[in-house]
This record gives structure tokens, C-alpha cells and sequence, in this order.
């Protein structure tokens, strides 16, 4: 049996170790596969690496024109792939501590407001299985301010209909449970009864959105959805999956929700994710401290 590459034995600790999924798991090794061309085209070994190389390679990146954002990210994954090989003892150095991270601006996520979103639900029709579908996921996604991955991953076993809550699979498999709306328990129920039509394939029995095949629905398939409703309803920001989360989490705030609470909801480690969203509408946290403070009583 052949020795795994020391890419490969990273790939598995990303998976086996930090227990990250397989889309986030592609992203890193696609990230690093700019590295392995890099060492490809000059004929080079990890071994001969250095500090001075990674920066050729970012130079090279900048010129093909990478984005900022994209080139802090690749950094920080040459970062994780190095530090790995010292703790593995194939290297004694990380060549990649040193690299400096391209200064990017806040990036605010797009965030559609309620009539928004219902204007994009009311282009849907829902007398067919595939519409009573969409309409479920639009609306569990903004519900229950899910990933889009969270949401595909659904089984009928995480449903807890009557205590008003679903189990949800997030990040490393860490499991949270997430209160959900009557509106989207009611919508959800209307897609089962079209759901029965579905052609169920063997091992799909229990995933709960699926695709035409009978199998679950991608990620993909989400995606060209929500683009196509937005485009009908002339909804003209950038829009994906994940604008939906944005907007949950974005309407509590502006609700008065607390943010720790709102940090439980979205499955955030850390509470500086969460806090992007109290850069969102300034004009609404002036107004919460103008009226909250004791000084302006």
C-alpha cells in the first residue's frame, strides 16, 4: 500500500480531526491546489517551500487578478495546511506564519426585507410537487436562518412539529435545535402531501426535501431556484441561499432580539460572526441606543 501524499493526510485530517464537511473540505483543496501547481511548474518539493516562494505564489495569484478577499482566504488555508505538516513532524518550520493577510473591507451580506421575500414566495406555484417544495425551503431557510447545506441535509427525524422546533446538523456535525414558525411547519406539511407522488429512491427514504429523481435535493438545485424566483419577481440584488439566513438574522436584530440568542440560532462558534449583522442598518442601532440608554431617558 502506497504512502499517502502529504496533501492527502491533510485531507483527512480535515475531515477525521476537525470534523469539517465535504463541501468545506473542497474548498481547502481547492485553495491549495494553487500550490501544487505552483510546485508542479518548478519542478519543486513541499520540502523546498519557503516563505519567499508563498510569495511568489501570491504575486502570481494577484496577477492572474484574485480577488483581495480570495487571496486572504488562500492564505489562511497555506496557513492550516502547514501548520499541519510541523505538527505532523514533515516539516520543522511553517513557511506560511509569516504571510501577511490582504486588508479586505467589511463584507455586509445582502439582505432582503419582508415584502421581499414574500414577493419572490408569491411567484411560486405551489399546485405542483416541485413548487410546494420550493415555497417549503424558501421558508424554512428564512424561518430558521439555515445553510443551505443544514437545509438538504433535513431528515423527517429531525422534525419536532409539536414542541415547534427542528434538529439541526451544522458545522463538524454539531447539532442544535432551532425553533421554527407555524407558517413554515404549515408549508412544510402542504410539500408532504405532494411529496407521497414522489418516486422515493432506496436510502432517501427518510430525507425530507427531494429532488425529482427521488434522491435528495442539491445545493445547485437550490441555488437555480432561488435565482429564478427573484428574476421573476424583479428582485434585482444578488441573491442565493444564503440571503435568506442573512435576513433571519438581520430581522431580529432590528426586532430587538438578543444577539447571543440569535448566535444559538445561526450555529456561530464565535459571537463576531454574529456581530457582522450590527453593521447592517446603523440608523436602527443609533435608534436602539438613543432609546435604551439612561442617558437619553
Amino acid at each position: 500500500m502506497s504512502k499517502q501524499s502529504p496533501f492527502d493526510q491533510y485531507k483527512r485530517y480535515l475531515l477525521l480531526e476537525r470534523g469539517l464537511s465535504a463541501n468545506t473540505i473542497d474548498a481547502y483543496m481547492r485553495d491549495l491546489s494553487k500550490l501544487v501547481s505552483f510546485m508542479e511548474e518548478r519542478n519543486l518539493s513541499l520540502k523546498q517551500i519557503d516563505y519567499y516562494k508563498l510569495q511568489m505564489l501570491l504575486d502570481e495569484l494577484y496577477k492572474q487578478g484574485i480577488k483581495p478577499r480570495s487571496i486572504a482566504r488562500i492564505i489562511s488555508g497555506l496557513k492550516s495546511f502547514f501548520k499541519f505538516l510541523v505538527l505532523d513532524e514533515f516539516l520543522e518550520d511553517n513557511p506560511a506564519q509569516l504571510l501577511e493577510t490582504p486588508k479586505v473591507g467589511l463584507k455586509l451580506p445582502s439582505v432582503l426585507s419582508v415584502e421581499e421575500i414574500d414577493q419572490i414566495l408569491g411567484v411560486i406555484d405551489v399546485s405542483t410537487v416541485e413548487g410546494a417544495r420550493n415555497y417549503a425551503i424558501i421558508e424554512t431557510l428564512y424561518s430558521c436562518g439555515l445553510r443551505v447545506s443544514e437545509l438538504t441535509n433535513m431528515r423527517f427525524t429531525d422534525l419536532y412539529f409539536d414542541e415547534g422546533y427542528i434538529r439541526v446538523s451544522g458545522k463538524g456535525g454539531k447539532q442544535r435545535l432551532v425553533p421554527i414558525s407555524e407558517t413554515a411547519i404549515k408549508k412544510i406539511k402542504s410539500y408532504l402531501l405532494h411529496r407521497n407522488k414522489i418516486n422515493v429512491k432506496k436510502g432517501s427514504e427518510d430525507v425530507l426535501f427531494l429532488s425529482a429523481r427521488g434522491t435528495a435535493i442539491s445545493r445547485i438545485t437550490v441555488f437555480h431556484y432561488i435565482k429564478l424566483y427573484a428574476q421573476q419577481a424583479g428582485i434585482e440584488k444578488e441573491i442565493s441561499p444564503h440571503v435568506f439566513r442573512h435576513s433571519f438574522a438581520t430581522h431580529l436584530l432590528e426586532r430587538g432580539a438578543n444577539i447571543r440568542v440569535i448566535q444559538e440560532m445561526l450555529g456561530h462558534e464565535n459571537i463576531t460572526t454574529t456581530e457582522i449583522y450590527t453593521h447592517l442598518d446603523k440608523s436602527f442601532i443609533r435608534q436602539e441606543i438613543i432609546e435604551h440608554h439612561p442617558r437619553n431617558k
